[in-house]
């Protein structure tokens, strides 16, 4: 009887483990989105302001793109807005386009195709709970246009 009752005690340890703030349960799809986007850095780049102060961005800001450039030999690129973007699409194709990544510097498209389903389905699923919000993100400029507001610019690679 010792035995089972030190059993029922472990699983209750474990189960009250799972319901501390900042755990993301792996049955809620949402909480498991926020994480991601939370240590994967997807704010990094998506949500103005996050890389220099990340705890002063509240979450009803997050991922709505920047104005912010990132130039290099492949032109300049800006974060999209992911709220506008993925509220565009199904969750189907969310994942048809996560599996297919293969965008500009600086993102990291590998990354998106790495991710297992549940985590790109999540992602989507806390990217809808967010809702759509912001303005599209500039355009695309081609290595020989300069951008016209503030750009990180990488230097050209090793030969």
């Amino acid at each position: 009887m010792s035995a089972l009752r030190h059993a029922y005690g472990r699983a209750a340890l474990l189960a009250g483990l799972f319901t501390l703030p900042g755990f993301a349960q792996a049955d809620d799809p949402i909480e498991r989105g926020r994480y991601l986007v939370q240590i994967s850095g997807c704010n990094d780049c998506h949500t103005a302001g996050y890389l220099m102060a990340p705890d002063k961005v509240p979450e009803s800001a997050w991922l709505q793109g920047d104005q912010l450039g990132w130039s290099g030999p492949w032109g300049t690129t800006y974060p999209s807005n992911l709220r506008l973007v993925l509220n565009k699409l199904s969750e189907e194709q969310w994942l048809q386009l996560a599996r297919n990544a293969n965008y500009r510097p600086p993102m990291p498209s590998h990354v998106l195709r790495m991710m297992r389903e549940e985590d790109l389905r999540g992602i989507y699923r806390f990217v809808q709970h967010l809702g759509p919000g912001g303005q599209p993100a500039p355009a695309y400029l081609p290595p020989e246009q300069k951008p016209q507001g503030p750009a990180v610019v990488f230097p050209a690679p090793p030969q």
